[in-house]
């Protein structure tokens, strides 16, 4: 049963500035039991900070409302699906939060000395093994911070290769299916990008990479799966024809939720790629981290990986920094320790049965929701299996409705809205992912509440090109919020003496 309009009634939240009253505060001290010393005496003048202008006083009781109202207006995986392709915003076991609060490891500190961090250091190697045995691939490095970080590491190694061998090369090649940081870390990296039109099943053509790839091609950066949700079904044959005139095949595994436990990247042809832990491997993903970005290698790019590496010595775990071909640090310290942490509980929760029946749930989901709502909207690219599904609004684009209408509405149904208009070889995409730890039940409300809009346009185009009508705040004027964004608050000084 689908619940159309949700409305709230709870109130306007005003600031807590525009709440504040004089002399309120929300906390009580008892009485000194010595004598009083004036700050500025003591401390000087110039230590001493001046009350804060403007600084809001409430009371306790105001403070807990109003935050307490804050939070029940967020969406948040704790309440429902996030359905944003290429983001895998899945539900993450608490018990993988609870490791990586245990006070020995999250006051940790990056500085202190090697015999008193043999334990994070064991946790490092330990994640390392097992990420290259996930992979296929030879060694792994923990440093990068994020996905783009990682994928930046990659190309900064294959670049280090190239101009070991005597020349760097100029060009990388990106299909268009590929995920959207791949052309900016390869135009960081010093490289000029070029791009590969995907043939009619989405995937690499084989025939036009043969044509472009020549000595000045450094590497190819393949998202597999890709964005459309499509298994580049010929990989191997793309590592071939790469390797044969002497480029690296690089592999955005920002996807690797759809290959862990089933298939490993090294032993298809991939030379370098990144894991993003923040996905795959539990960490709670979004508001701007913090995340990890792991880069997994071939043997030959081992010895160019960010120094320090971890190194076994007398039974002892410690920091080799003897490595003269090294890129260097590509961060401080030695990657984001709480994510590190959380990956390798997960991992180790799962084994490798679990992990593989994860996989399988991931894609077994989104072929779901696939075969769910393709009658009522239109599915460019079709594959036997999808990892996410990219469908269009071409049909609801005739009658004036288009994708960011549709998602809008989805926010009246309850659902936070898929990824809007990307990729962008789909014209209007409407980019769902629904990951592994969905259940039916949330999927079939989703899939319902997807069809009814679709029906809805056909119905009342316009109630879906107004939407959302439920929300506190109804459609914004993006265009103007983009041009002229307000980022200063300033107090309205009537309503302050009308408090006074």
């Amino acid at each position: 049963m689908i619940n159309k309009v949700r409305p709230h009634i709870t109130q306007n939240e005003s600031l807590l500035f525009e709440r504040s009253s004089p002399g309120k505060k929300g906390y009580q001290l008892p009485a000194l039991d010595v004598p009083a010393v004036d700050p500025a005496a003591a401390l000087g003048a110039a230590n001493v900070r001046a009350e804060i202008e403007g600084f809001p006083e409430v009371s306790e009781v105001e403070i807990i409302r109003h935050f307490t109202r804050l939070s029940t207006w967020n969406y948040a995986i704790d309440l429902g699906l996030y359905p944003l392709g290429s983001c895998t915003m899945k539900y993450n076991p608490r018990v993988n939060e609870l490791v990586a609060r245990l006070d020995g490891l999250a006051w940790a500190h990056p500085y202190q000395p090697e015999s008193l961090a043999q334990g994070a250091m064991e946790i490092m190697a330990r994640l390392e093994a097992a990420l290259a045995d996930i992979t296929g691939m030879d060694a792994i490095t923990l440093q990068p911070a994020a996905g783009a970080h990682g994928e930046l590491t990659g190309i900064l190694l294959i670049r280090a290769l190239l101009e070991k061998r005597g020349n760097p090369r100029k060009r990388v090649l990106i299909p268009d299916s590929a995920h959207g940081t791949n052309p900016a870390t390869a135009a960081i990296a010093g490289y000029a990008v070029e791009n590969i039109r995907s043939n009619d099943r989405g995937m690499v053509d084989l025939a036009e990479l043969e044509r472009i790839v020549d000595k000045d091609v450094a590497a190819l950066m393949v998202t597999n799966p890709n964005t459309l949700g499509v298994f580049e079904g010929n990989i191997k044959s793309i590592a071939d024809i790469l390797h044969k005139k002497g480029a690296l095949l690089y592999m955005d595994g920002a996807n690797m939720n759809a290959l862990v436990g089933i298939a490993r990247p090294g032993e298809f042809g991939v030379d370098v790629m990144h894991l993003n832990l923040h996905k795959t491997f539990s960490t709670p993903h979004g508001g701007g981290g913090p995340g990890g970005g792991p880069v997994a290698v071939k043997k030959i790019l081992e010895p160019f990986l960010p120094l320090p590496r971890l190194k076994r010595l007398r039974n002892r775990w410690t920091f080799d920094y003897n490595r003269p071909r090294s890129i260097g640090r590509v961060r401080a310290y030695y990657g984001n320790f709480g994510v590190i942490v959380r990956a390798l509980a997960y991992i180790l929760a799962h084994g490798g049965n679990g992990l593989r029946n994860a996989t399988v749930d991931a894609v077994l989901n989104a072929n779901y929701i696939r075969k769910k709502i393709e009658p009522f909207y239109d599915l460019p690219y079709k594959a036997p299996n999808m990892h996410e599904v990219v469908f269009s609004d071409e049909r609801q684009a005739k009658l004036g409705v288009r994708t960011g209408d549709i998602a809008k509405r989805l926010i009246d149904y309850g659902f936070h809205p898929y990824t809007v208009s990307f990729p962008l070889i789909v014209h209007g995409a409407l980019m769902i992912e629904p990951t592994e730890t969905e259940g039916k039940r949330e999927l079939d409300q989703f899939a319902d509440a997807l069809i009814s809009i679709a029906r809805e346009v056909e119905t009342d185009p316009e109630l879906v090109r107004t939407a959302p009508h439920s929300t506190r705040t109804s459609r914004v004027d993006e265009v103007t919020a983009a041009r002229r964004p307000v980022l200063r608050w300033k107090p309205d000084n009537s309503s302050a003496k009308a408090a006074d």
